[in-house]
């Protein structure tokens, strides 16, 4: 029987490896970038087309290659980082595995130019698939130049199965950040399709954050200090005020590099514990400084991974160094002894500035947190008492306690719970509300309970607000425009670079719900008017930046625009759990449910209303 096992051509090995190491156009971005830190440099630009499909520039003023070691670059394996396996415990730079740029030319058209300060000309390499087209001697300015072109021109599955421009942008933006905020000290620049969105001057940490993510993050940054024999810990966390519902701008770094790790990331959470809301994610960037020896991380080709030699040791630090630095600097709340432990359980330490349910941002209050909000103990316990008092009396209103229920009079108002479907809400048949004796009324704020001949419907009054503006936002989309409402005094809302860009495409959508909002330069856009039906109490830059937030979450799902405009609108813009509503508004809610389309789950996939037969509900009390 012949041999069969043989070694790959070398252009095929690299193709294999690049199929786990350059996973998109943002892997490139963070491989090039990676290696301009390592190169000395202190000025790097970056520059796209398209997402970084057509085109990806980087310019940087490190040591530059000869003419040996440019061409020596792209060999497999071949690295300048480490000389024996010993240096593998040591290692300090970003970049070890010698694989990066071996990859990128498997894939890609790459163009080379490199010149090292010390001399007066440089060398230029072109490289298509792996094979080298051309090498001769040029003149360039000193340090390396990659142009990434036609990046998978020869894997057309893997270019297929990109996302779209601004999924793609944004994860190169992520990875640009990450490098750019481990790297104060030096200067970058971002430039995508002739724009550019980034100018970052040299600076400390905080000037670089405050570049990144938008003057207003400055007065939210909590300073993070703290050193151990073992580990040395630095950085900022947000103030609670200001967590997001979405996750983002949480950034751990271990000797300089980027690391994604949850359980690190409970450990910041339990500094929070008692101070945010249920599923908020505070913001933070964090420097952990360890001895190399300590820590391994030849675990998976992005080195986002880190192996510790004390993980528990480490969570404990982290945690105690949030904390220490929450409490150090009066963001903590301040411990009434003379109040009732019980208090925590209407109005939670995550939202002293706000009344429960109202969609305004938290105020800004510097290092005292307002408690004004907050009613005494004996006024609410009364309150509460009195509001029980009235539910158990609706629970009981018309009800008759004899075995058979008598059959409904001729004069009695009711509403068909129908379905756009099957003509029926499933399981109900055709059951009726009973609107004449029993209204529906709430619990904790936050379902209604609604009668219905065969029992009562639960309702959740988010989702089931979800439902109803996502399907009347969609239509709005598809060219019902609706009214809009001029403000009096116009407003401005800033926003990063990233966020800027991506508000930019989705616009003209946004304008079609009834905002009349327009750029206003410099990362800003000026709101002229909002949507004549928008709720009183909502704040219009509060609401379009929740809207922006659901709205990236869901870039991953490849939705199309307008469904992920409305679903986005439709949670920033609901009714949330905790929101008291009269009586007209808990009906007219019901209503609107049963009127749509789809009333039986939000657009996010959760059940709108639940029903409860009254011969279920007997069973659970049988034994």
């Amino acid at each position: 029987m012949a041999d069969i096992i043989q070694l790959l051509p070398d252009s095929i090995a690299n193709q294999i490896a690049a199929g786990e190491v350059i996973q998109r156009p943002a892997s490139v971005v963070k491989e090039l970038l990676e290696n301009a830190i390592d190169s000395g440099a202190n000025e790097i630009r970056v520059i796209i087309k398209d997402a970084g499909k057509t085109l990806i520039q980087i310019i940087d003023n490190g040591c530059g290659m000869s003419e040996t070691d440019a061409r020596m670059a792209f060999e497999r394996h071949a690295t300048s980082k480490i000389r024996t396996s010993d240096d593998l415990f040591e290692i300090r730079t970003m970049g070890f595995r010698g694989e990066a740029l071996a990859s990128i030319a498997a894939i890609a058209h790459v163009e080379l130019k490199t010149r090292q300060h010390k001399n007066d000309i440089g060398t230029k390499i072109l490289i298509e698939g792996s094979e080298v087209k051309k090498q001769e001697a040029c003149q360039t300015a000193p340090g390396t130049s990659f142009s990434v072109k036609n990046l998978f021109y020869n894997v057309p599955a893997r270019r297929k199965f990109l996302k779209s421009d601004s999924v793609e942008t944004r994860h190169i933006l992520d990875e640009f950040q990450r490098v750019a905020i481990s790297n104060p000290d030096v200067f970058f620049s971002f430039h995508s399709n002739e724009n550019e969105l980034f100018h970052l001057p040299k600076g400390n940490l905080r000037q670089r954050l405050v570049a990144i993510f938008g003057n207003n993050y400055n007065k939210r940054l909590v300073p993070v200090g703290e050193e151990t024999d073992v580990i040395k810990i630095e950085g900022f966390v947000g103030k609670p005020e200001f967590a997001k519902k979405t996750r983002g701008d949480q950034y751990f770094f271990v000797n300089n590099r980027f690391i994604k790790s949850s359980y690190f990331n409970h450990a910041v959470l339990s500094a929070y514990e008692s101070l945010i809301q249920e599923k908020t994610h505070p913001f933070y960037v964090i420097f952990m400084e360890i001895d190399p020896a300590r820590i391994d991380i030849n675990v998976h080709p992005t080195k986002q991974e880190i192996n510790f030699e004390d993980k528990v040791l480490i969570y404990n630090y982290l945690k105690v160094a949030v904390r220490h630095a929450l409490g150090q600097y009066a963001v903590m709340p301040t411990i009434d002894f003379d109040a009732e432990t019980s208090l925590s359980g209407y109005q939670t330490a995550a939202s002293p500035t706000r009344q429960a349910g109202q969609n305004a941002p938290f105020r800004e209050s510097g290092s005292n947190q307002s408690w004004s909000n907050v009613t005494p103990q004996s006024d609410q316990t009364r309150q509460i008492e009195a509001n029980n008092l009235k539910n158990w009396q609706k629970l009981f209103e018309g009800v008759d306690f004899e075995d058979e229920t008598p059959e409904p009079t001729g004069n009695q108002e009711s509403i068909t719970i129908a379905s756009a479907a099957t003509g029926a809400a499933p399981g109900l048949g055709q059951s009726e509300f009973d609107t004449s004796k029993k209204e529906p009324f709430q619990i904790q704020n936050t379902y209604i309970v609604s009668h219905i001949k065969s029992g009562f419907l639960l309702i959740d009054q988010q989702s089931a607000h979800e439902r109803i503006l996502y399907e009347r936002i969609l239509k709005q989309l598809e060219g019902n425009n609706t009214a809009t409402q001029k403000e009096l005094f116009a407003r401005t809302i800033e926003m990063t670079p990233a966020d800027f860009e991506l508000m930019k495409s989705i616009l003209p959508q946004v304008n079609s719900l009834g905002f009349e909002i327009e750029e206003f330069g410099n990362n800003s856009f000026v709101i002229h008017g909002i949507p004549a039906d928008m709720r009183v109490e909502q704040n219009e830059t509060f609401v379009l930046e929740q809207l922006l937030e659901q709205y990236k979450s869901n870039l991953e799902l490849k939705l199309e625009v307008k469904e992920n405009l409305a679903r986005a609108m439709a949670r920033s813009a609901s009714i949330k759990r905790g929101k008291s509503l009269s009586e007209l508004e808990m009906q007219s809610l019901i209503d609107q449910l049963f009127a749509c389309e789809m009333p039986f789950s939000s657009p996010y996939g959760k059940k709108c209303f639940i029903n409860y037969e009254m011969d279920d509900l007997q069973k659970q009390f049988e034994g």
